[in-house]
């Protein structure tokens, strides 16, 4: 019976202490993370899934993940209207050959999908428009994310958090 109560009341401590879990964190990640947006055209949201697929591989400096991301890129890209000159950008991050030629390519790249996105592309939420000045030799790049936290795909983690928001598209 001592053993039961023991127990008992470790399993009402433990649940104590369980409701007392600051859930202010979850509210933080709302405003650090972006809104997934909603495409007008679900191929369109499969295209811009891919090109955040190959900003990640550059931001983690995989030549390797960023030629495949950007051949899966491509081939969507293949569905869209009007999208031959990002199709022509996305070959050129795909034959690159060394990563900091896929990072150059990428910079045209993302003009040209921040084109086709602002272009009507875009049903609901936001997409924010990221540039760091010292890209490209210090002749500065663009990139399209989610997050309002800046994750640079040109300097990898040397310089990951150089850049700013210079747009809202929504």
């Amino acid at each position: 019976m001592k053993k039961t109560m023991i127990m008992l009341c470790l399993a009402f401590v433990s649940l104590g202490s369980y409701a007392q879990h600051n859930h202010g964190s979850h509210e933080e990640g709302e405003e650090t993370m972006g809104k997934e947006p909603m495409f007008k055209d679900k191929v369109m949201g499969t295209v811009y899934g891919h090109y955040l697929n190959l900003k990640e591989a550059l931001v983690a400096s995989s030549k390797e993940d960023a030629a495949k991301a950007s051949a899966e890129l491509q081939n969507s890209l293949g569905f869209v209207k009007n999208s031959k000159t990002v199709q022509l950008q996305a070959e050129k991050v795909t034959t690159a050959v060394s990563l900091e030629d896929q990072r150059k390519a990428f910079t045209k790249l993302s003009s040209e999908m921040a084109t086709l996105i602002k272009d009507g592309a875009l049903a609901m939420g936001e997409i924010y428009l990221e540039f760091c000045p010292m890209a490209n030799e210090n002749t500065g790049g663009y990139w399209l994310s989610n997050e309002k936290e800046i994750q640079n795909p040109y300097l990898g983690q040397n310089m990951l958090k150089c850049g700013s928001i210079k747009e809202k598209i929504n």
